[in-house]
């Protein structure tokens, strides 16, 4: 059986897909006569649009990144996943008006129009692949680029079997694409390193049982959407495969791309959240299904590290935990500081770490970190769950400087409960933090997000709740569609108003 994995913009160029690796790997090992193979979408579109307009590195970062709660990313796609290259195209400009400058402006509603063009493109190069099953991962700002192109290559070859997961297919998020997409013949919901290969075998089976693929979205023998029952448990760590990026360096070192970024190695050590089991952040919607922490063996994380540094040539390296098991400050990281590689690492941790925790990961080139600082009011910090004070993010930020490390952080606002009289005193203080790493952008209003409390728990103090106006003008759904696809959702203001925020922000932009 023939797999082919494909990673549509708007992922990251400068990552492989780890999704996609692992999926290559479980394919490779664990389905009998299976192999795959990824394309990398993202890579192809990079140069496609680079021959027919200016677009650099920060214009993809843009539409990747920047603009996600702005939805333009997705926007763009949707021409293509709707047939019309003016697709919605009044709607968005007066949504967006206020929100992008002109020249922003002009290139998304240019590349709304272009890209049904490389859709058609990169579908007709999927077919002549001639693969038996195509998977598309969709995560942040890849949905509608993700079903445009399986769209496509239904229409195409309507042999083909599309299967579509990741992070926008958790829950009834991928029940909900399952059931408007019909073009889509599976959607693999949570893990998909033990339900892709179990689907696998099972259409290659005689007499095919879906029913016992955990997660899996299909069509009934009548054509209804059917959705099986979530894993009710994680996999276990020893059973999650290192990635395989077999194909990513080559392809980069081919496109224009190359120029514009230095390449990153993905790695993962550990799932879930050890915090977020004991308190899980309000505004939180990271881990979707499983908030369960496990964590793979120190020896395992460590030899796949370096295995991947050797094999690659690549020394930088982004840790996607969530946050660090504290373990392998005494396991895996003296190993990585006496092995003399000259790693360079990004990675989460939590904000309340001793200076002696930072100066080894300092030392092992954790140079990298994010420790979870999104205000320095304790009381704000108590309303959010974060479990540390305004002292505690302040010392981080003291330490981190002091011990080497570049610490990214950001500014949040507007928790149900917080008041003008809480940022006050922050706000006159915040000169005094000049010699500090300031955040990364001016404080910005919460986005409720699904899976987080304040998305499930109304009481916390926002109801009512619908999803983001961009939704509206990117998908040809009804409201309550809409409301299962969607991870961000729009509620009224609460905490602080404008007259707090523009001094916070005044008092930010002094650091910068």
């Amino acid at each position: 059986m023939r797999v082919l994995l494909v990673n549509m913009p708007w992922s990251p160029i400068d990552l492989p897909s780890l999704a996609l690796g692992i999926l290559k790997r479980s394919v490779d090992e664990h389905v009998p006569d299976g192999s795959a193979e990824v394309l990398h979408a993202n890579l192809e579109f990079t140069d496609w649009i680079t021959r027919r307009m200016e677009f650099t590195a920060e214009d993809y970062e843009y539409y990747a990144l920047a603009s996600y709660f702005m939805g333009c990313g997705d926007w763009v796609f949707s021409s293509a996943l709707y047939d019309d290259p003016d697709w919605r195209d009044d709607e968005f400009t007066a949504a967006m008006k206020g929100k992008l400058g002109a020249s922003r402006m002009r290139m998304t509603r240019d590349l709304h129009r272009l890209v049904p063009e490389f859709v058609a493109e990169i579908a007709r190069r999927i077919v002549d692949e001639a693969p038996d099953v195509v998977g598309f991962t969709s995560t942040f700002q890849q949905n509608t680029a993700a079903l445009a192109a399986a769209r496509q290559v239904k229409r195409l070859a309507p042999h083909i079997v599309t299967v579509v997961g990741g992070a926008n297919c958790d829950g009834e998020q991928g029940a909900t694409v399952h059931r408007n997409f019909p073009f889509v013949d599976y959607v693999i919901r949570g893990e998909g390193e033990a339900a892709f290969p179990r689907l696998l075998s099972a259409l290659g089976a005689e007499h095919p049982d879906l029913s016992t693929v955990a997660g899996l979205c299909h069509h009934g023998p009548d054509g209804v959407s059917t959705a099986n029952a979530m894993a009710t448990s994680p996999l276990p760590p020893a059973t999650i495969l290192p990635p395989d990026y077999s194909g990513y360096f080559e392809r980069l070192g081919a496109s224009v791309a190359r120029n514009w970024v230095e390449p990153k190695l993905v790695v993962e050590g550990a799932r879930g959240c050890w915090w977020g089991e004991k308190h899980h952040c309000t505004f939180c919607g990271l881990n979707g299904s499983f908030m369960q922490f496990r964590s793979k063996s120190p020896d395992t994380f460590y030899e796949e590290i370096m295995d991947l540094a050797r094999r690659h040539r690549v020394l930088d390296m982004y840790v996607v935990d969530n946050i660090l098991d504290m373990g392998y400050l005494s396991t895996v990281l003296p190993r990585i500081i006496e092995s003399g590689f000259d790693l360079r690492l990004h990675i989460e941790i939590k904000a309340n770490m001793r200076r002696a925790h930072l100066r080894t990961l300092s030392d092992a080139g954790l140079i990298y970190v994010q420790p979870g600082i999104e205000s320095l009011n304790s009381r704000v910090l108590d309303l959010m769950d974060k479990g540390v004070s305004g002292c505690q993010n302040v010392r981080m930020l003291r330490d981190g400087a002091e011990t080497g490390l570049s610490v990214s952080w950001n500014y949040l606002h507007g928790f149900p409960g917080e008041s003008a009289e809480d940022y006050d005193p922050v706000i006159a203080q915040i000169a005094a933090l000049e010699h500090l790493n300031p955040p990364v952008d001016l404080s910005a209003r919460i986005a409720i997000e699904r899976f987080s409390p304040y998305f499930n728990r109304p009481e916390l103090g926002f109801s009512g709740l619908r999803p983001e106006a961009h939704y509206r003008f990117t998908y040809d759904l009804p409201e309550e569609e809409l409301y299962g696809l969607a991870y961000v959702f729009e509620a009224p203001e609460r905490g602080i108003g404008k007259p707090t925020v523009t001094a916070l922000n005044a008092a930010l932009r002094c650091l910068e």
